[in-house]
C-alpha cells in the first residue's frame, strides 16, 4: 500500500508544469500553490508509459526518453535501461543516442539551408554545379532540391563493398545512375544526403561535423550533439548492436557512416532529448532561440512546407517528412502539415507548428540486436497519445492544415 502511495505521489510531482527556461532537471523548482494548470491530460501520459512498458516486455527496446512540449511547457521522462549488455545502465534524461537518420534533418538539412540563406548555393541549382563529375546518364537535371526531397531518382543505398573512406564513398555515389527521372518518384535515399554532405564540404572547405558544430550546435547550445562522441561522454552513450561480444557504443551504428570515420550526411549524429528540444523550439519560433537567430522565418517556412510535386502522393519538405509511409511519429491526430523524421536506431522527432507542439522519442531499439520487433507501432501510438494529451487545442479544426490525399 505504501509503495502504491509513493508511486502516485511521484507521478503527481512529475506531471507538474515546467515553464521552459533551462531544461535541466536540477533546475525544476519545487511544487508551489500558484502553479499553472498542466496542459496535458494525465491519463494520456499514463497511457504512453503503459505503451512503452508493454513494448519493453515485447523486447522492442530496452528503454528510452520521451519529451513532449506544448506552448513551451513540457513533460519529459526516461524509461527503462539504456544498456543491458555488457552491463545494465538505467536510462537518463541526458542519455546520448545514436540519432541515425535524424542526422538528415538535424545536421545536413540545416547546413544546406544556412548556405541557401547566405546565398552560397540555391536549392534549384543542379548538383553538377558543385560536384562537376556528377553528369551524364540522367544526372544533369538533378538539383539540390531533388536530393533534399528524395525525388532525385537515385536508389536507396550504395553497396558496402569495394570502397573505404569519404572520397571513395562519394565516387561510388557519383557513379550511381538514377533509377527514375527527377520529380518522377519518391525514393528515400541515403545517397542523396551523402551527396549533400559533399556539396557542403566543397563550398565551405570544412567537414560536415566541423561546420555543424560551429554554425548550428554551438550557437544553439546543443552541447551533447555531434559526431563521434568524446571519451568523456561515453558513459552516457546508449550502445547499439552487440556482436561477438563487441558493443557499438559511441561508434555509429550505420555501416556506411562507419566506413567514413563516423561522419556522413545521412547518419552519424549523436544527440539527447534536451538538445533536440532546443532545436525543435528554435524551429517553432521561426528560426530564433534565446536571442540567437539561426534562420530567418522564410527559410524555416521553405524547409518545412511541401516541396514535392503535387502529382506525387508522398509529401516532403526539404529534408523533412510531412506525409509519406515514414510518417508514423505523427500518429493519428497531429494535422497534415506538421513535420518530422525518424531514425533506424529508434529515434524520432515530430513538430506541429499549428498547436506549437513537438514530440521527441529516443531509444536504442537495435540494442542488443537489431533483429527485434519494430518500434514503428510504438512511435505511432506515442504520437497519437501525445496529441490527445493536449487539452487546449482543437485538432479536429485546424486552419491551414493540408488536405488528406487518401481516397475513401
Amino acid at each position: 500500500m505504501m509503495s502504491i502511495l509513493v508511486q502516485k505521489i511521484a507521478l503527481t510531482v512529475f506531471l507538474t508544469v515546467i515553464p521552459i527556461g533551462c531544461i535541466n532537471l536540477a533546475d525544476i523548482s519545487p511544487v508551489t500553490e500558484k502553479q499553472t494548470p498542466h496542459p496535458f491530460a494525465p491519463t494520456k501520459l499514463e497511457a504512453i508509459e503503459t505503451a512503452i512498458t508493454q513494448a519493453r516486455k515485447e523486447n522492442r527496446l530496452p528503454g528510452g526518453v520521451i519529451w513532449i512540449e506544448h506552448n513551451r511547457v513540457h513533460f519529459t521522462r526516461p524509461y527503462g535501461e539504456s544498456s543491458i549488455k555488457p552491463v545494465h545502465s538505467l536510462t537518463r534524461l541526458d542519455t546520448i543516442y545514436d540519432a541515425a537518420s535524424l542526422t538528415k534533418v538535424v545536421a545536413t538539412t540545416p547546413a544546406v539551408m544556412l548556405l541557401q540563406q547566405r546565398r552560397k548555393l540555391n536549392i534549384n541549382d543542379p548538383v553538377k554545379k558543385y560536384i562537376k563529375e556528377f553528369t551524364g546518364e540522367g544526372r544533369d537535371s538533378i538539383t539540390i532540391g531533388h536530393l533534399l526531397t528524395h525525388t532525385s531518382g537515385l536508389r536507396p543505398d550504395i553497396s558496402l563493398k569495394g570502397w573505404n573512406g569519404h572520397t571513395e564513398c562519394i565516387a561510388k555515389c557519383v557513379a550511381e545512375v538514377p533509377r527514375a527521372k527527377p520529380d518522377e518518384k519518391f525514393i528515400y535515399s541515403d545517397i542523396n544526403f551523402q551527396l549533400l554532405d559533399e556539396i557542403i564540404r566543397r563550398i565551405t572547405n570544412q567537414r560536415l561535423d566541423v561546420f555543424c558544430e560551429n554554425e548550428i550546435f554551438g550557437p544553439l547550445k546543443m552541447r551533447d550533439t555531434g559526431y563521434n562522441p568524446p571519451a568523456a561522454k561515453l558513459g552516457r552513450v546508449a550502445p547499439t548492436t552487440v556482436t561477438d561480444d563487441h558493443v557499438l557504443q559511441g561508434i555509429v551504428h550505420d555501416p556506411r557512416a562507419r566506413k567514413t570515420e563516423g561522419v556522413a550526411g545521412h547518419a552519424g549524429l549523436f544527440t539527447t532529448a534536451p538538445d533536440l528540444a532546443r532545436y525543435a523550439r528554435m524551429l517553432l519560433q521561426k528560426g530564433k532561440l534565446d536571442g540567437v537567430r539561426l534562420f530567418n522565418p522564410a527559410t524555416v517556412e521553405l524547409m518545412t512546407s511541401v516541396q514535392t510535386p503535387p502529382d506525387l502522393t508522398a509529401r516532403r519538405g526539404l529534408g523533412w517528412d510531412i506525409d509519406t509511409g515514414y510518417s508514423s511519429p505523427r500518429g493519428n491526430v497531429f494535422p497534415l502539415g506538421s513535420y518530422g523524421h525518424s531514425g533506424f536506431t529508434g529515434t524520432s522527432l515530430w513538430i506541429d507548428p499549428f498547436s506549437k507542439t513537438f514530440v521527441i522519442f529516443l531509444c536504442n531499439r537495435v540494442h542488443p540486436t537489431e533483429k527485434g520487433p519494430s518500434v514503428v507501432p510504438l512511435r505511432r501510438t506515442i504520437g497519437t497519445l501525445a496529441a490527445e494529451a493536449i487539452r487546449d487545442f482543437d485538432f479536429k479544426n485546424v486552419p491551414g492544415a493540408l488536405p488528406s490525399l487518401k481516397k475513401d
